[in-house]
């Protein structure tokens, strides 16, 4: 078998869409943007929704509609993807990463409560692999430390305490319990770039829950000048009769979702429920064949959660880096197509640079040095799943009962 970690699952209606796209006349952000940006809006409870062209654009413009910058501080994971940190040295923020929990992928929410000083602005949780982080600690610990909270615009005097900005690039769906992901954070920003559950090619949404004495249509307007050159009019409203005129209110940014990648959005929301009930059918399967053998991995379906089933994060106890490494390329031999999800940010050179050593972070190390993601998406059949488990099953086995 060849089977692929994470192909997009393109149907007919998504290239009937896109093609009825390209043939409106309106490729660029047009009338469909906006349709996606109010099912989507509607779908996780928000007053407003705006698409852009990557999560973590989504990121930096909420960073950026905040007035966080120079002298400001951001928290964010050592165990994530660069996007969710990167962000922060977008904006000239300073950024401060805490080490996860023992033996788990959440952060150590006491290493994140005494890293919050009178110059923090911002925290960054992750819901990594579609499952959502615990947001009544982060919103406890951000209540509890709001004396020490120096707001710089009006935003952040509204919300009165550090912003809660979730990385939700892989929770599209996801439930914390029974709210939506993207309306429980201040602000969330989604990816739906082509490996994840619901894409449109490249492309991502912000979403914001309202916050008291903020008119949320003028926080969209906002992100619209954000996003594109801080152009007072998009290409849809100039094409209104006599309104070919504009003004740039800002030397700002290029960031926003085509027609076409909306195209595709709107087909796969068509498809989404069923596609979540497939990927909670495999990773059902996953764990009853994996847990047994004392294979540990994520918990996406609990009384508190209900996961997005991104990715099939599984760690095998007592491998060391390099066996991982092995069982990976012994299942690449089968066919299958494995992952690791994440190195840490301070094992990566940009991040050496600024200063970080992971040996700061050993239960980040911990984490990664014997995490394996299994393939985990639509495509997969049901033989394909059995296949994968049988030799998992198999390869491991070697590895946890060896002398």
């Amino acid at each position: 078998m060849n089977i692929k970690f994470s192909p997009p699952d393109i149907s007919e209606k998504e290239i009937k869409e896109v093609a009825e796209a390209l043939s409106s006349g309106w490729i660029t952000t047009g009338p469909r943007v906006k349709k996606l940006e109010k099912k989507i809006a509607e779908y996780v409870g928000t007053p407003k929704c705006v698409c852009l062209n990557s999560q973590t654009a989504c990121a930096e413009m909420a960073l950026r509609v905040l007035g966080i910058g120079e002298g400001d501080e951001v928290i964010t994971s050592a165990y994530t993807y660069t996007a969710s940190a990167s962000v922060v040295c977008h904006v000239g923020a300073k950024l401060i990463l805490v080490d996860t929990q023992k033996d788990s992928l959440e952060p150590d929410y006491k290493a994140l409560e005494n890293a919050i000083t009178d110059r923090t602005k911002a925290i960054i949780p992750i819901d990594l692999g579609g499952v959502p982080c615990d947001y009544d600690k982060i919103f406890e610990i951000v209540n509890r430390k709001n004396n020490l909270f120096v707001p710089n615009n009006d935003i952040q005097k509204a919300i009165g305490r550090v912003a809660v900005l979730a990385d939700t690039a892989h929770a599209f769906g996801a439930e914390w319990h029974g709210k939506k992901v993207g309306s429980i954070a201040d602000f969330s920003s989604f990816s739906f770039h082509a490996v994840k559950n619901f894409t449109t090619g490249e492309g991502g949404a912000l979403t914001w829950k309202h916050i008291d004495g903020i008119d949320d249509e003028a926080i969209y307007k906002q992100l619209q000048l954000l996003s594109l050159h801080g152009q007072n009019k998009d290409a849809l409203a100039k094409t209104q009769l006599g309104a070919w005129e504009y003004d740039i209110i800002g030397t700002w940014y290029k960031c926003n979702m085509t027609d076409v990648a909306a195209a595709m959005g709107l087909a796969q929301f068509e498809r989404y429920p069923q596609m979540l009930k497939r990927r909670r059918e495999i990773i059902e399967k996953y764990d009853k064949a994996f847990k047994p053998l004392g294979i540990k991995a994520l918990p996406h379906y609990t009384d508190e959660h209900t996961s997005s089933g991104h990715l099939y994060i599984t760690r095998v106890p007592n491998i060391t880096a390099e066996q991982r490494s092995e069982i990976i390329t012994l299942m690449a031999q089968k066919g299958i197509a494995c992952n690791v999800h994440y190195k840490p940010l301070p094992m990566h050179t940009a991040y050496k640079q600024m200063g970080f050593d992971i040996r700061n972070y050993p239960n980040a190390y911990a984490q990664f040095a014997n995490e394996i993601t299994l393939p985990l998406h639509t495509c997969l059949t049901d033989v394909e799943v059995d296949y994968i488990i049988e030799n998992y099953c198999e390869i491991v086995t070697e590895y946890l009962y060896a002398d």
